[in-house]
């Protein structure tokens, strides 16, 4: 089945813009959009960086999977999750404020270090129980499309409605 991604949020542009950041992840993004593949044959192909892109893409709802059956070292038959690209294109349909769009690519664009120091404010900020979107902005002093640009680039952040939690598989 060939799905399109229809994107009518600006801020939805991040995820789309990280899944190709790197060489790693561009490859990995590429090999499971011809083909399903195993966690082992990605860590096997591209290392822990290549399973981190997978967890990612998983986040973002950019991938889909299922279970199948694989070998362990014994031999055994052992289930195994794989993945393949959900979507075989994108529809980019998004009109916006020239500051919006300005803020979600500053975010999309940041550098990592500098993003994963805000990161990680924002994910001992919500802390286990989550945090109103709205009192998460405030403190940070941000506007409401920077805040979301920077949950979607996050993997460890993810968005339930108005609040902001930390994701978990």
């Amino acid at each position: 089945m060939n799905r399109i991604k229809v994107v009518n949020d600006v801020s939805e542009l991040v995820p789309i813009l990280r899944a190709v950041d790197t060489e790693t992840k561009k490859s990995v993004f590429t090999d499971v959009a011809t083909t399903w593949l195993t966690g082992k044959q990605v860590a096997d192909k591209y290392g822990e960086e290549g399973v981190e892109a997978l967890r990612f893409f998983e986040k973002m709802k950019l991938v889909e999977t299922k279970w199948q059956t694989g070998q362990n070292e014994k031999g055994q038959a052992v289930p195994e999750k794989a993945y393949h690209a959900f979507y075989g294109s994108f529809h980019i349909n998004a009109t916006s404020p020239i500051n919006e769009i300005s803020d979600v690519l500053a975010v999309a664009m940041m550098p990592e270090p500098r993003y994963k120091t805000i990161e990680e404010r924002l994910f001992k900020l919500v802390g286990d129980q989550g945090m109103f979107a709205g009192d998460v902005a405030d403190d940070l002093k941000v506007t409401q499309t920077t805040l979301k640009a920077l949950v979607k680039r996050s993997g460890r952040l993810d968005f339930r409605g108005h609040r902001i939690l930390r994701f978990e598989e």
